[in-house]
């Protein structure tokens, strides 16, 4: 039976957030949790030092077919990371590539994912990635859109905005606990309890009422300030954990660029009632 509960979603939609949550519910600290030291607890699907076990070259060096042949092997190993459930942070999509899935049925055990306008996400990627906006926007309408390949993290695909929400929503499955971050900011607990229940039971309220308070938007932005962020790209000039609110692509957004997200990801926008 797999023992993997994947922490997916498209880049900047809340997946730090969450798992943040997770931490401090999860560990039950008197003091919110290190942000730098989330790994503790959820591991990344793309770190290359996985892989280096099946293949000592430099991860640069390794073609899509050469990630997609361990692929199974490391999510197999990720399994003996603890003795109960094993969190892994993923902005895969739920597909396969060269006949292999980027997500490992025979391990999984669920999934979490988290939803986000994708107006918002431009704005967040483009100053996460210090890349134009406009190119950013393209980005996201790519279906051969991935990262990785360098020699701290294996190819990733995102594809489209779209077609990564879809992959991973489109087909009902109880396994896959769909979380929307803009609920997440308007009612955290609303949000928080049925995942927590989800996971396993019935959270007690003092134990989640404190996971929610110390994983609380201002709090990691204010621990990214005075210790800065590991996960921060370093060509990036702007922090990791920006505004965190909903709709502040209103002021950064010209028409032509919100028409153009609108138009490319309209369908799925419309079901999860972002038009």
């Amino acid at each position: 039976m797999g023992k993997l509960v994947w922490i997916a979603s498209y880049p900047k939609s809340g997946n730090t957030w969450v798992r943040a949550f997770l931490h401090n519910y999860i560990r039950q600290s008197d003091t919110p949790c290190d942000i730098n030291k989330l790994t503790d607890l959820t591991v990344s699907d793309v770190n290359a030092g996985h892989y280096q076990r099946y293949d000592k070259r430099p991860a640069s060096q390794f073609s899509i077919a050469d990630v997609q042949l361990m692929r199974p092997l490391v999510h197999r190993d990720l399994m003996d990371v603890d003795r109960t459930l094993v969190f892994v942070k993923t902005h895969n999509a739920l597909c396969a590539v060269a006949g292999v899935p980027l997500i490992t049925p025979e391990v999984t055990a669920g999934a979490i994912y988290i939803v986000r306008d994708p107006r918002d996400v431009a704005v967040s990627y483009s100053a996460h990635l210090g890349r134009p906006l406009d190119e950013v926007i393209a980005l996201m309408a790519n279906p051969h859109a991935a990262t990785g390949g360098t020699d701290t993290a294996i190819y990733e695909l995102l594809s489209t905005w779209s077609e990564h929400v879809g992959s991973w929503t489109d087909q009902p499955d109880p396994r896959v606990h769909v979380i929307v971050y803009e609920e997440m900011l308007a009612a955290p607990e609303a949000v928080f309890r049925p995942l927590i229940t989800w996971l396993s039971s019935t959270p007690p309220r003092d134990r989640l009422a404190r996971a929610i308070r110390f994983s609380a938007f201002d709090e990691l932005r204010n621990q990214e300030r005075n210790k800065g962020f590991v996960e921060r790209v370093a060509e990036s000039t702007a922090p990791f954990f920006g505004t965190g609110r909903a709709g502040g692509w209103r002021d950064v957004l010209s028409r032509a660029q919100q028409a153009r997200i609108e138009r490319d990801h309209a369908a799925v926008m419309r079901r999860f009632g972002y038009l």
